[in-house]
């Protein structure tokens, strides 16, 4: 399938360039740009430019995120074991330890056509909405598959039987810009074999996630809700064609339901929680908010399996090693921007105003005075997300809703850092399924809210494209 500039949208083509005309342009780099995450950035270019503590935090601290990082990246092990501060791993799980999906804290990527080891991607579940189940959506956000849950586990101890495999194929298609300089796009297909506990339900819906990098976390947290809220527009009002709305979710810990602000899809309200559920959804480790394995009715041998929970009830996740990775995973800090001044890069960043991209990618914030780390408190920072929610159109659809969000909406993902993810990961992979192979077809994927911003990128020639991406880049 080919798709050229000639069949756009003379309407969306005509949001793109009125887009240009309010554009701001830049000549020089800002005051403080090169500083993504303000006095928390850290200088740091190599393969572990995102696994730094951020660079205001004192030395006594700095202890804590070092413990914090040693229960994220070491494995846990079945219980029951002599190591008891890490045992308890499944019974059902897709990895050991946080560090197997966020190599370096970097960014996962999906298994190669036709291997099934999907490290570093998991496939959430779920069947369609259910009026009478109207609690578990408020909770859960979704309605769990009945047999499998909300996601696939393709690991287990042993005793219990692997929920199943995942193999990624892709098809092919074609964008040419308006130069005829052409692009392959390819688009996943799941299959998921090898079944641990007969068919699914017919109306499963499958979203495939790589693991996000985990810099900045703590930053983002301490956003003023009120700051994201003031760019929400639903309904349009300034007619720029950009509708975000933030999500709204279920807070475990207060009971209630709040904006979202993490996952692909905003589907966790704060660092802690996001962390809660990914050691119980991908190790299988109980903590005080999530206190039972994840095992649905129809898994027995998994409901029988022991645990790793203390004598005295306390969780595997202890809420002191809770607190500890919550503490390192909010303190991950950003890199600092290179080449800010670069005339290049100064090009490309006027392309990116031009274009419409700041329209998602917010450039700018500031941290709350009262941020759950001090550090992290009154930080003028750089992310180019506004963390809500946007209609990407069908090319990128999963066709599952989350909570607020339906099949079309993902969260602006943040690209302070971006240019450093291939160093740090080891690919140039992007997107929620991992499915561009590099930035710009990570750009060419954009669609609905954002697809006069794409359509406006293909009509760069080769100089305008090599100046986007080298700001890009410079993230």
């Amino acid at each position: 399938m080919s798709l050229s500039l000639s069949r756009l949208s003379p309407l969306l083509l005509a949001f793109a360039l009125a887009a240009c005309d309010d554009a701001p342009r830049f000549t020089q780099a800002e005051p403080g740009e090169a500083l993504s995450a303000g006095k928390a950035t850290v200088q740091r270019t190599d393969r572990n430019a995102y696994s730094l503590p951020s660079a205001n935090l004192s030395p006594e601290r700095r202890v804590d995120f070092a413990v914090g990082n040693s229960f994220f990246r070491n494995p846990w092990v079945i219980a029951p074991s002599t190591t008891t501060a890490r045992d308890g791993l499944g019974p059902l799980f897709n990895t050991n330890a946080c560090q197997n999906c966020h190599v370096r804290d970097g960014r996962g990527h999906p298994p190669e056509p036709g291997n099934s080891n999907a490290v570093g991607m998991l496939v959430r579940l779920s069947i369609p909405d259910q009026p009478y189940l109207a609690k578990v959506i408020e909770r859960l956000g979704v309605v769990p598959e009945p047999v499998y849950g909300t996601q696939l586990q393709d690991m287990a101890i042993p005793g219990v039987a692997p929920e199943g495999k995942v193999r990624v194929s892709y098809t092919q298609e074609t964008v040419a810009f308006k130069d005829g300089h052409q692009v392959e796009l390819r688009k996943p297909a799941l299959q998921i074999t090898q079944l641990g506990y007969g068919v699914m339900h017919p109306d499963t819906r499958f979203s495939a996630r790589v693991a996000p990098p985990m810099i900045g976390l703590g930053l983002l947290e301490a956003i003023p809700e009120a700051d994201l809220l003031a760019n929400e527009d639903p309904d349009d009002r300034n007619r720029d064609g950009i509708r975000g709305r933030a999500n709204r979710v279920w807070d475990d810990a207060q009971g209630k339901t709040v904006i979202g602000r993490f996952g692909w899809k905003a589907g966790q309200p704060n660092v802690n929680q996001q962390n809660v559920h990914a050691f119980a959804g991908d190790m299988g480790l109980t903590s005080t908010l999530q206190p039972n394995d994840d095992c649905t009715p129809a898994q027995t041998d998994c409901l029988a399996a022991p645990n790793g929970d203390g004598a005295d009830g306390e969780k595997e996740v202890s809420d002191n090693i809770l607190r500890l990775v919550t503490f390192y995973t909010r303190n991950l800090a950003v890199p600092a921007r290179r080449d800010v001044g670069s005339p290049q890069v100064l090009a490309g960043k006027n392309l990116f105003y031009q274009a419409g991209c700041q329209g998602c990618h917010t450039p700018q914030f500031t941290t709350a005075a009262d941020a759950t780390e001090p550090e992290l408190a009154n930080q003028v920072i750089r992310p180019y997300s506004d963390l809500l929610l946007h209609d990407m159109g069908p090319g990128l659809a999963d066709e599952r809703t989350e909570f607020a969000a339906n099949g079309q909406d993902w969260r602006t993902p943040p690209l302070w850092g971006i240019g450093l993810s291939e160093t740090v990961s080891g690919h140039s992979q992007f997107l929620h399924d991992g499915r561009a192979r590099n930035l710009l077809e990570a750009v060419l994927w954009h669609g609905g809210e954002a697809e006069a911003a794409r359509n406006f990128v293909l009509t760069f020639n080769a100089e305008q494209r090599a100046a986007l991406l080298a700001f890009l880049n410079s993230l």
